[in-house]
């Protein structure tokens, strides 16, 4: 708690709103504790209301949810279970994991409270502060599959999906699965466990096999969720034949041992812009949008953007974390977009704010001879539109702003006595001009 105040992390000044996760409702009154102690150490005071417990057990949590929804106290909420679900909070800009789950389900639900857009106060993106190495844990669930194709997914999250699932046919998938890994695992229990499975289910794992294979989807569902805890059982590990699955309590302070943030495949930002620059360099000559990026990126189309930040994104290469990268190796903020990182990484180019490009290469344009005042409307929207979504080509003039404002097409050859594109090329010419040479449009 201390590091993550002190570290500016989680600030209850703030427009960013935090959500932390605990084990218990005694935990969260420490946490809550430990919060308040920490702010008033380091910030002089807070305000009472800026860190509030929400459980079950608070006095009138629904009130309190809606004050953490709609007004700017408290700032810093700490649950247990109460907000992973059905609580919209676009505000949350940072989540802490004090806590483990193993279903995969209520992570990726605890995960949805940050995940809203919040254009009110710039939201762009989320943090995870990660005490408990839980992403870790359930990043091998890939979401994008069903879960129950995963061969290492765990008896509690398949009880998850029986139980939670909204599609029948995964939900049977997952039911196969189940007793799949009881099959398996029914012959290596201890005799602990084999006690605690029957005074769970009421009957021998053969049996209840059997029983289970037979039962419907529906009926499956409703048996798990009036037996809890089978998952949990057939999910302990066996150490030294007891098969007791021990609680350890340390009465040792916590301390921070260390802080990083993890680039890519969990890299340190120096190895994360290195192995960057390494792949821009080994697939200049394979990648063709790549290529023109490095060598011409002024000719750089939407299409070629799009195809590059997918490829950029298998690798594990996103822009906002190379800004973050760059800012602790070069200790410089720099707001430079995908295409400056790329170029600076191939040929060494100083990396500039895109906006700056942007706005240097509108002023040599305008500077280039005398425009009437539509066509410096025309400019001054392409400039823009380039600010905000790096490249505009010859289909974007025909769509959008520049179709339901401007007239689109048509009006802007007839406006500019020329083909549009040709102004849209000595445009982007100049973004990327290194030189103050005048432009002639």
């Amino acid at each position: 708690c201390k590091w993550l105040i002190e570290s500016d992390s989680l600030n209850p000044y703030s427009q960013e709103k935090s959500l932390i996760f605990c084990v218990t409702d005694r935990h969260a009154d420490e946490v809550v504790e430990a919060l308040k102690q920490a702010c008033e150490d380091y910030h002089g005071e807070v305000e009472d209301d800026a860190i509030q417990k929400i459980t079950g057990a608070s006095d009138k949590p629904l009130e309190k949810i809606r004050l953490f929804k709609n007004d700017r106290l408290p700032n810093i909420a700490v649950t247990v279970d109460l907000l992973t679900t059905g609580v919209d909070v676009p505000s949350i800009c940072n989540l802490v994991f004090l806590r483990r789950v193993n279903s995969r389900i209520l992570f990726e639900q605890m995960l949805g409270r940050a995940t809203r857009r919040c254009d009110e106060i710039g939201k762009e993106r989320f943090r995870i502060y990660d005490a408990v190495d839980i992403y870790k844990q359930l990043e091998k669930v890939n979401t994008m599959k069903p879960v129950v194709t995963k061969v290492d997914i765990t008896f509690s999250e398949l009880e998850q999906e029986l139980t939670k699932g909204a599609d029948a046919k995964l939900q049977e998938l997952a039911k196969d699965q189940f007793l799949a890994k009881l099959q398996s695992k029914k012959n290596h229990l201890t005799p602990l466990q084999q006690d605690e499975f029957e005074r769970i289910v009421g009957k021998p794992p053969k049996e209840f096999a059997k029983e289970l294979k037979a039962m419907n989807t529906e009926d499956v569902a409703s048996w798990f969720v009036s037996h809890p805890g089978l998952g949990e059982l057939l999910d302990m590990k066996v150490q030294g034949g007891s098969g007791q699955n021990k609680i350890v309590i340390s009465d040792k302070p916590d301390d921070v041992t260390g802080t990083s943030t993890g680039y890519g495949s969990g890299q340190k930002p120096e190895d994360y812009l290195k192995s960057f620059a390494a792949f821009v360099n080994a697939n200049s000559n394979r990648m063709v949008a790549l290529q023109t990026v490095i060598q011409r990126p002024w000719e750089l189309t939407r299409t070629d953007l799009k195809q590059l930040v997918v490829e950029l994104e298998k690798n594990e290469f996103r822009e906002e974390e190379l800004k973050v990268a760059w800012k602790e190796v070069k200790n410089e903020d720099i707001a430079a977009r995908i295409i400056g990182f790329i170029r600076q990484a191939a040929i060494g180019e100083a990396l500039i704010p895109y906006e700056q490009r942007v706005d240097n290469a509108l002023q040599k344009i305008l500077a280039s001879r005398a425009w009437k005042t539509p066509q410096r409307e025309w400019l001054e929207t392409i400039a823009a539109q380039m600010k905000a979504n790096i490249v505009v080509d010859e289909s974007n003039l025909n769509e959008g702003i520049f179709k339901q404002r401007l007239g689109g097409l048509q009006r802007a050859n007839k406006l500019f006595e020329q083909p549009v594109v040709d102004v849209l090329a000595q445009f982007n010419r100049a973004i990327w001009s290194n030189d103050d040479r005048k432009v002639t449009a």
